[in-house]
């Protein structure tokens, strides 16, 4: 989860040069949304996902077409989506509160047995479609013209544009694959549970520290980086208090930014 978060944070970023704080607190709308769904209404969320991505979709569509229109730079991107995102928590909060909320569903308990361990079946499935829709963006970004071109505007606009890169015409797509990523991570967020509404902007925070800005392409590491810590938060919180567990995801971040690893 912590992975794709920050895998679609990396192409607004790394790519667009825009930094989208707001891209967590859709993020959470869209799993209260489809939690209001399928409580209310019982519609399965495979079928929430067949409403709720088309709107998440313009609603980060729309962001991105005024920023392009007003030439927002990433200083004012960065204020302007933390106000959006404050914004979107208080309305969160007003509607459903910050009481802990549970989706139940049929599949939701499941697990596989290996050994002495039990793996989560949903936990499974997020991690086999993270792997890849990774792998996905990193051959797409290396591999067909759009991608290439969007790396070469991301390292240097003018020279990309010197050589026939339009920036503004492929702007657009790139923010579309990565408001994709955002919305089927959602949807696969634990289907069957929802945190507290304020849980967003401790999301945005940690999505914001996996994201350690590098050349554009770095989709692998993204995800890598940001599943590395999500584990370690898992394993404080099983070993230690869970009070702990942000003092052990922030002593590997500092141990990862350190090493400086060129996968990342």
């Amino acid at each position: 989860m912590y992975g794709l978060l920050a895998l679609g944070l990396s192409l607004s970023w790394g790519l667009l040069r825009l930094v989208n704080l707001s891209h967590f607190a859709l993020a959470f709308f869209a799993a209260y949304l489809t939690y209001e769904l399928g409580t209310t209404y019982h519609v399965a969320p495979w079928w929430s996902a067949a409403m709720v991505v088309p709107a998440m979709f313009l609603i980060g569509l729309a962001q991105h077409w005024l920023f392009d229109k007003f030439k927002v730079n990433e200083l004012a991107s960065l204020l302007i989506t933390f106000s959006f995102a404050v914004i979107l928590e208080v309305a969160i909060q007003l509607y459903w509160t910050a009481d802990y909320r549970r989706f139940e569903t049929p599949y939701s308990t499941l697990s596989i047995k290996a050994g002495p361990f039990y793996i989560p079946v949903l936990e499974l499935v997020l991690c086999l479609v993270a792997g890849v829709l990774a792998w996905g963006t990193w051959q797409w970004l290396r591999k067909t013209y759009v991608g290439k071109a969007l790396r070469a505007s991301a390292e240097d606009a003018d020279i990309a544009a010197a050589y026939g890169v339009d920036y503004r015409k492929l702007a657009l797509p790139d923010f579309r694959h990565g408001c994709r990523l955002r919305r089927r991570r959602r949807h696969l967020h634990r289907a069957d549970r929802h945190p507290g509404a304020s849980a967003d902007l401790d999301m945005a925070r940690r999505g914001v520290r996996r994201r350690h800005h590098r050349p554009a392409g770095q989709s692998a590491g993204a995800l890598a980086a940001g599943m590395l810590v999500g584990a370690s938060e898992s394993i404080a919180m099983a070993i230690t208090e869970p009070g702990l567990a942000p003092v052990v995801s922030f002593s590997m971040l500092i141990v990862i930014l350190l090493w400086d690893p060129e996968w990342l």
